[in-house]
C-alpha cells in the first residue's frame, strides 16, 4: 500500500524543481582546444600589470586588480549577464537569468549587511552603503541604459568581459560607452539640477538586520513570480555554451552554472567593498578614461563641473592605475581573456555588419549617458544599491525593465533578433 506525499512536501518539491521550458535544454558542445597564444599574452599581461601596480601603488590597488582578474574569470565562465537575462524574461518569459540575479543580490546583500553593519574593512577602509537620490535623473538614466544594453549587446560588466574574450562588436560598444560617459560628464551642468529626493537607505530606519530581511523577502517574492510567469508562458530554454567534460576540467575550461557564477561574483564584489570601502562599480572609470583622452588631445576636463565635484576631482588628479574602478575594470577584461583562451573560445570577430556596428556604438553611448544620469549601471546602481538596502537600486531595476521592453522594439531596426516562443533556445 502506498500513500501520497504530504501536500507541503509536494509544494516544496515543485518549488525546488527546474522551471519548465518548451523543450529540454540541449547538451553543451565540447570546449575547443586551448588557445595558447592569447593565453600566453593575457597571462603575461596579468602578471606584469599586477607586479607593476603592487610595486608602484601598493598592496591595496594590487589586491583590487587581483579581484578584478577574478571577477573577469567568473563572469566569463558563468556567462553571467544582465542584458540577455532581461531580454529572455521580457521577450519569452524565461526567468532563469533573473533568478540568478536574485541569488547574486541576496548573497551580496547578506555579505554587505555583515561588513557594513560591523564596519569591517581592510587597509583602513570603512565599508559604506551605495545610496543614490530618487529623481528624474535616476528614472531617465536607468531607462536609457537598458535601451542601450539591448542595442549594444551587453551591460556594463558584460561589455568588459566580452571585450576581454575578443568580441569585436562589443569593442565598439565600449567605445560608445566611454564616449557617452564623457559627454554626460562634460554636460553635467545641463542635468545636475533635475528634481530629486534624498537617498533612502532602509538600514537608517530599520537597522541592518531589518534591511536585510526586507531585501530577502522581496527577492524571494520575485523568484516565485518569475517561476509562475515561466510556467504559464513555457519558453524555450537558454542556449548552452561550450564546456569541458569532467568536474576539474569544467572549473578551468568549461561553463559554470549560473548559481555558481552568482555566488562567486557576490563574494568577489564583497571583497571589493572590504578592501576599498566602496561597492564594486564599473562606469565611473569610463568617464575617467574619456577625460584622460580629452586631456591627451589638448583639452581641459579639469575645468568641467563634473570633475570639480568632491571625489571626482581627486579621481582625475590621481593616476589611472591607482583608481579603484579602473583597476577592477581592467582586471575584468584581462581575466576574461585568460578564461576565454583556456576555454578555447577567444577569438576576434571580423566583418561586423554595419547595422550591428551602428547599434553597438549607439547602445554604448546611451549606456554611458544613462549611467551618469542614474548614478550608476547594472552593477553600481542595481546590484550595489539593492544589496545596500537603498531604494534607488529597486527603482533602477524597475525602469531598466521598461527600457528593456523599449530596446527589444528597436532591435529589429538594426538587424538584431529577439527570442521567440517557437525557438529551440533563447
Amino acid at each position: 500500500m502506498t500513500t501520497a506525499p504530504p501536500a507541503d512536501a509536494a509544494k516544496t518539491a515543485a518549488l525546488l524543481s527546474p522551471s519548465p521550458t518548451s523543450v529540454p535544454r540541449p547538451e553543451a558542445p565540447a570546449a575547443p582546444p586551448v588557445r595558447p597564444v592569447p593565453l600566453a599574452v593575457s597571462g603575461l599581461l596579468a602578471a606584469a600589470l599586477t607586479a607593476y601596480v603592487w610595486s608602484a601603488h601598493g598592496a591595496k590597488p594590487g589586491v583590487l586588480l587581483l579581484l578584478g582578474l577574478a571577477l573577469g574569470v567568473a563572469l566569463f565562465h558563468s556567462r553571467f549577464g544582465f542584458t540577455s537575462a532581461w531580454r529572455q524574461l521580457v521577450a519569452v518569459g524565461n526567468g532563469t537569468g533573473l533568478r540568478a540575479h536574485t541569488l547574486l543580490l541576496s548573497t551580496t546583500a547578506t555579505l554587505f549587511a555583515l561588513l557594513i553593519g560591523t564596519k569591517t574593512g581592510l587597509f583602513g577602509s570603512v565599508p559604506a552603503p551605495s545610496a543614490g537620490p530618487l529623481g528624474f535623473g535616476l528614472l531617465i538614466g536607468s531607462f536609457l541604459f537598458a535601451v542601450g544594453m539591448q542595442l549594444g549587446g551587453a551591460c556594463a560588466s558584460g561589455t568588459l568581459f566580452a571585450v576581454g574574450s575578443g568580441q569585436t562588436s562589443i569593442v565598439l560598444t565600449l567605445g560608445g560607452f566611454i564616449g557617452g560617459a564623457t559627454l554626460a560628464a562634460w554636460q553635467f551642468d545641463l542635468w545636475k539640477d533635475l528634481p530629486s529626493l534624498e537617498p533612502v537607505v532602509m538600514a537608517d530606519h530599520i537597522g541592518w538586520f531589518g534591511s536585510w530581511a526586507v531585501t530577502i523577502l522581496v527577492l524571494a517574492a520575485i523568484v516565485l513570480v518569475s517561476r509562475r510567469v515561466q510556467a504559464r508562458r513555457n519558453p524555450p530554454p537558454i542556449g548552452p555554451v561550450p564546456s569541458a567534460r569532467g568536474a576539474a576540467a569544467r572549473v578551468l575550461r568549461g561553463s559554470w552554472p549560473l548559481a555558481v557564477g552568482a555566488l562567486a561574483l557576490a563574494v568577489l564584489g564583497a571583497g571589493v567593498l572590504l578592501v576599498s570601502g566602496g561597492a564594486w562599480g564599473v562606469t565611473s572609470a569610463f568617464s575617467l578614461w574619456g577625460a584622460e583622452l580629452v586631456r591627451a588631445l589638448g583639452g581641459h576636463p579639469e575645468s568641467w563641473s563634473w570633475w570639480q565635484q568632491p571625489g571626482n576631482k581627486e579621481m582625475l588628479a590621481g593616476p589611472v592605475l591607482a583608481d579603484k574602478t579602473s583597476l577592477t575594470d581592467i582586471g575584468i577584461m584581462i581575466g576574461a581573456a585568460v578564461a576565454a583562451a583556456l576555454g578555447g573560445t577567444w577569438t576576434l570577430h571580423r566583418g561586423v555588419p554595419w547595422r550591428t556596428a551602428t547599434a553597438a556604438v549607439l547602445g554604448g553611448v546611451l549606456m554611458g549617458i544613462g549611467a551618469r544620469l542614474a548614478g550608476g549601471c547594472n552593477i553600481g546602481a542595481y546590484l550595489a544599491g539593492i544589496a545596500s538596502g537603498s531604494l534607488h537600486g529597486w527603482v533602477w531595476g524597475a525602469f531598466a525593465l521598461l527600457g528593456t521592453w523599449a530596446g527589444l522594439k528597436l532591435r529589429p531596426f538594426f538587424g538584431l533578433g529577439n527570442p521567440k516562443p517557437g525557438d529551440g533556445v533563447c
